[in-house]
């Protein structure tokens, strides 16, 4: 159990599912099984997987920081799921 306090491990202990996705996802990319794309969005090499749903751990949608964050704050449709429409 972690026993730092800090905002990140906070956010780890209340969402173990989530933290449990995001390191299935850490594992397959650094064993070099998944490869990272480019930003859905805008193209930019240095992204961030996203889950639209984290019992699918592995299912990510690539976004730089700057899509990622906007997708956060204004909500999944700012970007929808391409196919999806």
């Amino acid at each position: 159990m972690l026993k730092t306090d800090t905002r990140q491990a906070n956010w780890r202990r209340t969402n173990p599912g989530k933290y449990e996705a995001h390191l299935a996802m850490q594992r397959v990319v650094k064993a070099g099984e998944v490869a990272k794309d480019t930003c859905e969005v805008c193209g930019r090499a240095s992204v961030d997987a996203h889950h639209d749903q984290y019992d699918e751990p592995l299912k990510v949608r690539w976004l730089c920081r700057r899509h990622h964050a906007r997708l956060h704050h204004y909500g999944e449709d700012m970007f929808p799921i391409k196919g999806s429409l």
